[in-house]
């Protein structure tokens, strides 16, 4: 990815935009769910009234669920979808105006829109500082937790982002004989479709519909900062208010040790933060204090690798003609087999399937294209930065490699494009990654069993 000085522009937008207003929240409940808006603002030039709508499609009465807990619910996932709109101006104070945040839970939040966009700023040469970059002030109502006791002990919730992973979470878990309800935001071809091959009731799953504000648009439009930020924080404050809703407990992710990998060595700048252990576990750790201690917030892969997953999804085929990781061809539903998340899907597949069968799925031989070149050396560590992707760790991916050389590409003097340097620069050993069990997980007894049942 392209790093761009926007330094003197960060300096100059704090300095004309002071002060990012967090002012209100509003919800209803619909006939088949809930819908929620905020009202933020910067300064009095730019507001925003971002709106999602959660669409249960068979679910119980939600009148009976106590209005103080929806407060807390909606309001919490307003403070992770502000995020994106300070952004673009990077306002220095921060006014949360509903609820009064404890100093824990403003230095809870700092540490998550420092770590969770360390991308941004590193693509927008920002450099700043976890302590200066933000000062939260907060309202005088007091904001309480709630006891939550799920009716549903028997059910697992379970987030489908459309590629590798989420399948095997539903399945595994399914086939333990849990009742699983999927759950899909902003829904899209490879997640419906994902849903579709489960063979899971179309009333059993939950979607939620994310309106961005146009303003936002606009601003990117303009030439305000923009960039990454961390969605699967986002996710996590959504599950809760699901959770609460469907009187589950469990959510189970599907966020594999490797996401643990800072993007660039020797930084805290990680494109997968949000995803990482540390996130899970302060995760946890506030929702408990400061939401409901009734949830139990976990990712069910953590202790696996990208490899041991990988091998699991190659022997689930009915999933291989529909799952898609590719954020470029995301809204066509297709693999654009130009950029490193595609590649990476067929490296860490390739140890599992034939040539022909990854073809099959990708469109061609992606280890044949010249021009991912730069991509496959940023996987394999040639290049120091890895892609700011959701990928594998730089072992991991080398792992894959050689096992696929090993197994498919033994005549050396056949090798695809991407393979033939590789092989004689690149003799380290394969790791065991395929047998490994990560203990930093929180995986309770009875998930630990399902996950180690099918290694």
């Amino acid at each position: 990815m392209k790093i761009v000085e926007k330094y003197h522009d960060f300096v100059e937008f704090r300095e004309k935009y002071p002060v990012f207003t967090y002012e209100s929240f509003d919800y209803k409940l619909t006939e088949r769910g809930i819908s929620f808006s905020f009202h933020f603002h910067i300064g009095d030039e730019w507001h925003f009234n971002p709106s999602s709508e959660v669409d249960f499609q068979s679910v119980p009465s939600l009148k009976h669920i106590p209005e103080a807990e929806i407060e807390n619910l909606v309001f919490h996932i307003g403070m992770i979808e502000l995020i994106s709109y300070w952004k673009p101006t990077c306002s220095p104070s921060v006014v949360i105006k509903p609820f009064c945040l404890s100093d824990e839970q403003i230095r809870w939040w700092k540490k998550l829109w420092y770590n969770g966009l360390g991308e941004f700023f590193y693509i927008n040469s920002i450099q700043t500082t976890a302590k200066d970059f933000l000062w939260i002030s907060s309202g005088e109502k007091t904001l309480s937790s709630f006891k939550y006791n799920a009716a549903n002990s028997l059910s697992t919730l379970v987030p489908i982002g459309g590629g590798k992973d989420s399948p095997v979470t539903l399945e595994l878990i399914k086939s333990s004989g849990r009742r699983v309800i999927p759950l899909i935001i902003n829904p899209r071809g490879a997640t419906i479709n994902t849903v579709k091959v489960s063979g899971i009731a179309n009333d059993r799953f939950v979607s939620v519909k994310r309106t961005i504000d146009p303003a936002l648009l606009e601003m990117n439009s303009r030439g305000f900062l923009n960039g990454h930020t961390p969605f699967s924080a986002m996710l996590a404050f959504y599950t809760l208010l699901i959770a609460r809703m469907t009187g589950v407990s469990d959510i189970a992710l599907s966020n594999e040790s490797s996401a643990n990998e800072s993007t660039v060595p020797g930084t805290y700048v990680n494109h997968q933060y949000s995803k990482s252990f540390e996130f899970e576990q302060d995760f946890r750790d506030y929702y408990k204090k400061y939401i409901s201690d009734g949830y139990n917030y976990f990712s069910f892969l953590r202790p696996l690798t990208e490899l041991q997953i990988a091998g699991l999804f190659s022997e689930m085929k009915d999933y291989h003609p529909v799952f898609r990781s590719c954020n470029a061809g995301s809204r066509e539903d297709i693999w654009c087999g130009k950029c490193p998340k595609c590649l990476f899907a067929n490296i860490i597949l390739s140890p599992f399937l034939s040539p022909a069968k990854l073809s099959a799925i990708f469109g061609s031989n992606l280890y044949e294209n010249k021009d991912l070149k730069t991509s496959f050396d940023e996987l394999t560590g040639a290049i120091p930065v890895k892609p700011f992707e959701c990928v594998g760790t730089v072992s991991e991916v080398n792992e894959a490699v050689l096992l696929a050389i090993r197994k498919y590409y033994t005549d050396k003097n056949r090798l695809p494009f991407l393979l033939v340097d590789y092989a004689d620069r690149f003799q380290m050993p394969a790791s065991d990654s395929l047998s490994s069990w990560n203990n930093e997980h929180n995986l309770s007894a009875e998930y630990e069993k399902i996950l180690r049942d099918v290694l």
